[in-house]
């Protein structure tokens, strides 16, 4: 039962930390059902002897089978453009991992889904109390690989870059995030009057 669980437990965490392809697949089967809903459509009328609503699929047959005589190479080129790009925007989903900003936190007991906000937000607070400035001096931004902490330091009052980086990491080895991202701390040159 305990590796069932686990598996239950991963496939939550991995779709709360991956984007869904639902969009595009609801495109794709939205432009494949009006697709054949149109060939439907001007089969019957050709099989009922009607005049074709927009082309009758043997003519449309004919004209893609001798594509290259009449076109102009430019209106083939571009078109072609066209298709390929439309193809790719349902390619890459497919095969792009789709990961949202949202990082496992590793649990026994549940599955635990941060969002990077949270977490930057918590970096931010820690690295704002360690160099001892206002909140709106601080900006943390987490990534997959890099905690990224810049500070702007009031005038006159010098900030250690290297204990906030330690205490940015010591707060980090609290998430157990695995793998742990490394820390990057900029103290800008220029600091800020009045703060």
């Amino acid at each position: 039962m305990k590796q069932a669980d686990q598996e239950v437990t991963g496939r939550i965490v991995r779709r709360e930390t991956h984007s869904a392809r639902t969009a595009a697949a609801a495109v794709a089967a939205v432009f494949g059902i009006l697709f054949f809903a149109y060939v439907l459509l001007e089969s019957v009328l050709q099989a009922l002897g009607e005049k074709p609503w927009l082309i009758d699929p043997p003519t449309f047959g004919r004209w893609l089978a001798d594509l290259p005589a009449d076109v102009d190479p430019v209106i083939l080129g571009l078109s072609g453009t066209l298709i390929f790009l439309a193809g790719l925007l349902f390619f890459l989903p497919a095969v792009l991992p789709g990961r949202r900003a949202r990082y496992s936190l590793p649990n026994p007991r549940a599955a635990v889904v941060v969002d990077g906000e949270v977490l930057a937000a918590s970096l931010a607070r820690c690295a704002r109390m360690r160099a001892g400035v206002t909140p709106q001096q601080v900006l943390v931004t987490v990534g997959r690989t890099v905690v990224e902490v810049q500070i702007r330091p009031t005038s006159g009052t010098p900030v250690d870059a290297e204990a906030v980086r330690s205490a940015v990491e010591d707060e980090l080895l609290l998430t157990n995030l695995d793998p742990q991202p490394a820390v990057r701390v900029r103290v800008a040159e220029a600091g800020v009057i009045g703060q």
